[in-house]
């Protein structure tokens, strides 16, 4: 018998660990789902005159704005599932109260990246954003074509100087020029807990199969 403790033992502690990490998971699947559902309730709800005095905590803020682009403008590499590769506009936005802020204006397909957009004025229903678009391995904005890889509020406020405020339209009235509006959502947001989870179950599951296969040689080796 106490050829099989030690492999018993290991066995069920490390059984114990797996499951419970994937327990956790499952906990922070629930704290993840409350979290997505309070954001999309605020996503949705009535939209505000953009405050005068706009911070961090306000993300993903529904607000009106109203105003006039300038012509100055940042291309950045997206993507459509149904048109393909394409670019998000952020324009210049100078508001009716004399604002400078950015304004994500929406898709544009590869076609009409180079098209004119001169100064209009817009209507915007939207949300504030401060996307984390970039990851370590994004390429720094190419300045002499105007392609930016990510949406970097701080870096695109210096080069379009303005506010470091973006406000990512939902719907707009008057001519956006071709650019389809893109809405914040919390789809873009990661939430893999669930797959966490089934894969420290599909290792526990494993561990004690191994462990009982440890076992069964350990007894085919006694006779």
């Amino acid at each position: 018998m106490r050829r099989y403790l030690f492999p018993l033992i290991l066995g069920i502690v490390g059984c114990a660990i797996l499951l419970q990490l994937g327990l956790w998971q499952l906990d922070r699947l629930r704290w993840k789902e409350g979290m997505l559902d309070e954001i999309r309730a605020g996503i949705e709800s009535d939209p505000v005159p953009l405050p005068d005095q706009i911070d961090l905590s306000m993300k993903y803020l529904p607000v009106t704005v109203s105003g006039t682009t300038t012509g100055a403008e940042i291309d950045v590499l997206s993507h459509d599932r149904d048109q393909g590769a394409g670019y998000q506009v952020v324009s210049r936005f100078v508001t009716d109260d004399g604002r400078a802020i950015l304004l994500d204006r929406g898709f544009v397909p590869q076609e009409l990246r180079h098209a004119d957009r001169p100064p209009v004025r817009l209507e915007v229903q939207g949300n504030l954003h401060w996307p984390q678009d970039a990851s370590s391995s994004t390429p720094a904005p190419n300045l002499e074509e105007n392609i930016w890889f990510a949406r970097d509020v701080d870096a695109m406020a210096e080069a379009l100087d303005t506010q470091p405020v973006l406000v990512v339209a939902s719907f707009i009235t008057g001519d956006n020029q071709g650019a389809e509006p893109v809405p914040v959502a919390v789809e873009g947001i990661p939430n893999n807990h669930l797959s966490y989870a089934v894969q420290w179950f599909l290792i526990a599951a494993t561990w004690a199969v191994m462990t009982l296969a440890l076992i069964w040689r350990i007894r085919q080796r006694s006779y």
